[in-house]
C-alpha cells in the first residue's frame, strides 16, 4: 500500500477503508469515495516514488552504475550475473576466513548487493512479457474449452438428428394410414346413410292408441 507524503491518500487505515466497501454498503450508497488519485510523490517499501516516473525507473534514475550495456541479451546477462554472484559470495568467504577485517569485505557486500539489485531490475523488465504471455496462455485455455463445447454440442445435436431419423423411419407408411381411414370413413358414411333411409315413426296420440285397442278387442 502507497500513501502520499504529507496528506494521507486514504482518510482511513487501508484495511478498515476496504472493508466498508460492502454489498449492504455499496447498495444503501454509504460505502465512502474512492481515494484522491496521487499527485506528488508516494512511499512503497521505505523507498520516495514520484507518480511521473515510470514504473521500471532506469538504473541511472536510480543511481546506479550499469553493469551491462545498453543493447543486451536478457539471459544472457542473467546468466553472467548469476556466475558474478557466485564468485564474489566465494571470495566474500575467503575473505572472512583468512581476514575477516579487511576492507575488502566491504566492497563485496557492496558488489554482492549491486548484482542483486541488477538481477531484479531485469527480472522486472520482463513483467511485461510475463502479462502479455499470461494473457496468451489464457486465451488459448479460452479458446480450447470453447472448441471443446462446441464438439460435444455437435455430438449431442448429431445424436438427436439420429435418433428423429429412426423415429421417422419406424413410423408406417401413408398407403396403410390411407386405407385404414378411408375403411373408417365408408363405415360412418354406411351408418349414416341407414340412418338416412330408416323413416322416422310419428308420435302416437294417446286417443287414437286406445280407438286401436278398442278395435283389437272387438275383433278378438
Amino acid at each position: 500500500m502507497g500513501e502520499n507524503q504529507g496528506v494521507s491518500a486514504y482518510p482511513l487505515p487501508p484495511m478498515q477503508y476496504v472493508n466498508m466497501y460492502s454489498d449492504d454498503n455499496i447498495k444503501k450508497g454509504k460505502a465512502p469515495p474512492p481515494p484522491p488519485p496521487i499527485q506528488d510523490t508516494y512511499m512503497i517499501f521505505g523507498q520516495t516514488f514520484n507518480a511521473e516516473d515510470h514504473i521500471i525507473r532506469p538504473l541511472e534514475m536510480q543511481g546506479l552504475r550499469r553493469l551491462y550495456p545498453q543493447n543486451y541479451d536478457p539471459k544472457r546477462e542473467l546468466k553472467k550475473m548469476n556466475h558474478s554472484l557466485l564468485v564474489n559470495f566465494l571470495d566474500l568467504l575467503d575473505i572472512l576466513i583468512k581476514c575477516p577485517d579487511s576492507p575488502k569485505r566491504a566492497e563485496k557486500i557492496d558488489d554482492l548487493n549491486l548484482l542483486f539489485i541488477h538481477m531484479h531490475h531485469l527480472i522486472n523488465e520482463f513483467r511485461p512479457h510475463q502479462a502479455r504471455e499470461t494473457l496468451r496462455v489464457m486465451m488459448e485455455l479460452q479458446k480450447r474449452q470453447r472448441l471443446e463445447t462446441a464438439d460435444r454440442f455437435q455430438k449431442h445435436l448429431d445424436k438427436v438428428k439420429e435418433l428423429l431419423q429412426g423415429a421417422i423411419t419406424g413410423l408406417p407408411d401413408d398407403g396403410g394410414m390411407n386405407s385404414k381411414v378411408l375403411v373408417k370413413s365408408e363405415i360412418l358414411q354406411a351408418t349414416e346413410q341407414t340412418h338416412h333411409e330408416t323413416p322416422p315413426q310419428e308420435p302416437c296420440d294417446g286417443l287414437d292408441r286406445m280407438m286401436c285397442d278398442i278395435i283389437d278387442t272387438m275383433n278378438c
